[in-house]
């Protein structure tokens, strides 16, 4: 028997399937998607016809967060740590499957969701303890709790943020995605 979301969810939304995120495994939560490849990679197309699944990015990352990921294609999973950009999954390969580092690593940045601590009135402020970039402040509220501000502009996409988040609130969006898909 699986173990049932505590998390409520309108009718509306079950309606429209909403529910079937809520059994994505918690990764793919946390990322909202369904695969997230190193830093500098080329677009995903590319990137599987390329790669060779050597793993030899995997063995060089420094905070482990490159694994082996569905057909064993290298993607990164925040759930254990954050991206310092060391450069030496893009070094390492022999691969034409990573863009020049001159460029931006990637176009992902975070959302804090409502399920913020700071919604319910409390307290916590641990994804800005944690942000290297100072991405993320907290603005006092007169007669309430600080609210979180988000600076995409210094967001570097580093995950940091994200396992330390104690409700999960914290997202990892592909913004170049988003940029071309009219939502």
């Amino acid at each position: 028997m699986t173990e049932m979301s505590d998390q409520s969810i309108s009718r509306r939304h079950f309606l429209r399937g909403e529910f079937l995120s809520s059994l994505k495994p918690e990764h793919k939560q946390l990322q909202q998607t369904d695969y997230l490849r190193p830093p500098w990679a080329v677009n995903n197309a590319d990137f599987v016809e390329n790669c060779t699944r050597c793993g030899d990015c995997i063995l060089v990352c420094e905070t482990n967060i490159i694994v082996k990921g569905e057909g064993d294609f290298p993607e990164i999973r925040f759930d254990k740590g954050e991206c310092t950009f060391c450069q030496k999954c893009v070094l390492v390969c022999q691969q034409p499957i990573f863009r020049p580092l001159e460029e931006q690593p990637w176009a992902h940045k975070i959302e804090i969701t409502s399920q913020c601590l700071s919604e319910k009135r409390v307290e916590c402020r641990s994804c800005q303890d944690n942000c290297p970039t100072a991405a993320i402040r907290f603005r006092l509220q007169l007669g309430g709790v600080a609210k979180p501000i988000l600076n995409l502009d210094s967001c570097n996409g580093c995950g940091a943020c994200l396992s330390v988040c104690p409700t999960k609130a914290i997202k990892i969006i592909n913004f170049e995605v988003n940029k071309n898909e009219s939502i």
